[in-house]
């Protein structure tokens, strides 16, 4: 399949971005409406949690779209960052949103909650979770083309909304059973997920940020791109890090010393090329070594005998 133009990904991400954050505003409205007639705690926590997914679904669409821009003068690597950037503050939200789902439950296990059932407020739940289940299922299938951690963390959102409706639900089906604990029981629970599920995003960002080494799997399919070569000898002082979530590659690579320098360029240009034709590679810099010099070894030698 043949991937979409830079400027058709931009409009796809904000597209869904932007319908995000429709479709928290439309849940806001519903629930709070609901909660507000009937008293109702549950669905107003609820609605409140989803105040702070329509803000971070509309940081997102702000900025997280920034990804697709070329590099300029001030971000001459391009702006990769910044989608991950966007993603670690919506797993902030979602954790922060846990803890106060959590505290909230432990206050109404200790004293109670005041609620009047009403088949609304069933009403206003199931329009919550069909609005969330089409929001993920949505982001989601935008999102399998796109590759974007930022849409990734706000399809995870979507999901916990959807938990978090399941224990309004429960807890409103226990006012009618007249065991108005479950609520607060069911919103202790899936707090502890969702708090989970912001640490996991937030984990997983930060390490786009910083710029730590990938898996071990995509050391090894570049070290194979490269010595795929005919040409190359071999292959030393290979790094690879994340540049956003793009890969950044640095490396050595080994040739016949003795051929023309045209030659040795060409190859070069031929390496880049392949490398940046690997899913996730972004900039590529490949310095040629005369191969049989090995001064490069004996350096790795010399460091490791005057390690202690």
């Amino acid at each position: 399949m043949t991937a979409p133009p830079f400027g058709e990904e931009k409009r796809r991400f904000r597209r869904a971005a932007g319908v995000n954050v429709l479709g928290n505003a439309a849940k806001i409205l519903v629930e709070g409406a609901a909660g507000l007639a009937f008293g109702s705690v549950a669905l107003l926590a609820d609605a409140a949690h989803s105040v702070a997914d329509l803000v971070a679904s509309a940081v997102v669409f702000v900025w997280g779209g920034s990804r697709y821009d070329a590099a300029d003068a001030e971000h001459p690597h391009g702006h990769q960052r910044i989608e991950p950037l966007t993603a670690l503050f919506v797993g902030a939200v979602i954790v922060i949103l846990g803890l106060n789902l959590l505290w909230s439950s432990i206050e109404g296990i200790r004293f109670g909650t005041d609620v009047r059932f009403n088949r609304l407020l069933l009403a206003a739940l199931a329009f919550a979770l069909v609005d969330m289940y089409v929001l993920y299922w949505y982001t989601m299938r935008v999102n399998a083309e796109l590759g974007s951690t930022a849409l990734s963390a706000l399809a995870v959102d979507c999901l916990n909304d959807i938990y978090t409706t399941v224990a309004a639900v429960i807890g409103v089906f226990g006012v009618f059973l007249d065991v108005p604990i479950l609520d607060p029981i069911a919103g202790a629970i899936v707090s502890l997920l969702v708090v989970y599920q912001g640490v996991d995003i937030g984990r997983e960002n930060v390490t786009y940020i910083v710029g730590a080494a990938p898996p071990e799997g995509d050391r090894e399919r570049i070290t194979e791109t490269l010595r795929e070569h005919p040409e190359v000898v071999g292959v030393h002082d290979l790094r690879v890090f994340y540049d956003g979530t793009d890969l950044e590659v640095e490396v050595h690579v080994e040739v016949d010393g003795e051929m023309a320098l045209r030659r040795a360029h060409e190859i070069e240009t031929e390496l880049v090329t392949r490398l940046r034709d690997l899913t996730d590679v972004g900039d590529v810099h490949v310095h040629l070594d005369p191969s049989g010099v090995g001064e490069w070894k004996e350096a790795d030698d010399e460091t490791r005998a005057n390690d202690p």
